[in-house]
């Protein structure tokens, strides 16, 4: 008798077929367990311990006008703009007397420029005459000025004011906590509500800048770097270049 017959194994199936472990595993697998959180968190750490908002600026007012910028440019390109434009318009209030048109051309080379210039000048003129001069440290009043959704607010409060109000949502956020099945929304208000259930609060922070790093460096959108990359093996996306473990096709960013 043959050993797989010996085993109780057909051995007319077809070996693809052949995928009971493997469901099993599957079906067992949670990628919101506990401890799975847990070590992603702590490679992270490991990876990027200092991590932090990569957008040069001195006061909560600078961050703010470089976050609204900093929407569909680069973080370089817009730290190319600010050190002059700080230079130029040094307060709040400076920039609350101008009029957009004004700042148009200042602002021109990080794209969007009218729409920016609206938003930045709208919030300069709100926070002087409503705030006294000075950026609201809490959500709701953040959320009332021109040109700030919950991703703007979230860095001014997170970076500036260390409030964990909620996570900042950007494209690597947003990309990446899908690859590692930590949501399967694309909205990003809704992928926050799913990243501020499983991550530690006092994370929030330092999670958001440890995970655009990480996609700036090794999760990269159109070629990630998954040979490199220390969370690779916990990692089961779809669109992995390279992979030690099972790979999820519905995992992809």
């Amino acid at each position: 008798m043959s050993d797989s017959r010996a085993r109780g194994v057909d051995s007319s199936r077809n070996p693809k077929q052949s995928v009971s472990p493997l469901r099993k595993k599957k079906s067992s697998y949670d990628p919101l367990a506990p401890e799975r959180i847990a070590e992603i968190l702590k490679r992270l750490d490991q990876l990027y311990p200092d991590a932090t908002c990569a957008l040069t600026h001195k006061s909560a007012w600078e961050l703010l006008v470089a976050t609204i910028l900093s929407a569909q440019s680069t973080d370089v390109n817009v730290n190319r703009v600010t050190p002059q434009l700080f230079h130029k318009y040094p307060t709040v209030e400076a920039f609350a007397a101008l009029s957009p048109e004004q700042l148009e051309p200042d602002v021109r080379s990080t794209g969007f420029f009218r729409n920016k210039s609206k938003s930045v000048v709208g919030a300069a003129k709100k926070i002087v005459s409503e705030f006294g001069g000075q950026v609201p440290l809490n959500m709701p009043d953040l959320l009332t000025l021109p040109g700030v959704a919950r991703k703007t607010a979230n860095v001014v409060l997170g970076t500036w004011f260390k409030i964990a109000e909620g996570v900042v949502v950007d494209t690597h956020v947003q990309r990446i906590s899908r690859r590692l099945e930590l949501t399967r929304n694309t909205e990003p208000q809704k992928i926050e509500q799913d990243l501020m259930r499983v991550i530690p609060r006092e994370k929030w922070i330092l999670f958001a800048h440890q995970i655009i790093w990480h996609g700036r460096k090794l999760c990269i959108a159109r070629k990630p770097k998954c040979v490199d990359c220390a969370l690779e093996n916990i990692c089961h996306a779809g669109d992995k270049t390279w992979s030690t473990v099972e790979m999820h096709k519905d995992a992809v960013g």
